[in-house]
């Protein structure tokens, strides 16, 4: 059996992390934005590398 090397997914991992805390610093400072801002906040939370994604695509109006 294969073991998974770790080492190989930390820079996603911090990629992931980074991108979750820029969206929600851009998302608390948004005056607007589309759709509820605690939609937002979910979305970027619990959708790891793509929610954070979905929200600088879609998510900010500016």
């Amino acid at each position: 059996m294969k073991t998974i090397d770790l080492s190989l997914l930390w820079p996603l991992f911090a990629l992931q992390g980074l991108l979750a805390v820029i969206g929600l610093v851009s998302l608390a400072r948004a005056r607007s934005v589309r759709g509820p801002k605690w939609m937002w906040a979910i979305i970027i939370l619990l959708g790891n590398l793509l929610g954070s994604l979905a929200y600088f695509t879609i998510g900010r109006k500016e």
